[in-house]
């Protein structure tokens, strides 16, 4: 199954905490978890453009990062706020 998410949840550095869609909110560690046990995908749809949200991992430390398409307005950190 796959949720699409339309508003992302932020830090004050920025960072990305949180995914939010029609009806639903999941935080950063529940999505991670999703997406790693293969159980939920989440994607980003703007203008006819979309991307799976995937996990990476920098200095130890997994975050939350749209496939690189360079299309910035369905990037989370271009997303409104939850």
């Amino acid at each position: 199954m796959s949720l699409q998410v339309t508003r992302s949840q932020k830090n004050s550095d920025g960072d990305i905490t949180g995914l939010c869609g029609s009806g639903w909110t999941h935080s950063k560690s529940q999505a991670i978890r999703n997406i790693n046990a293969d159980s939920l995908a989440y994607y980003v749809s703007v203008a006819g453009r979309t991307v799976y949200v995937r996990v990476r991992t920098r200095n130890g430390a997994d975050y939350l990062t749209t496939s690189a398409d360079g299309f910035a307005p369905n990037n989370l950190d271009d997303l409104p706020d939850c």
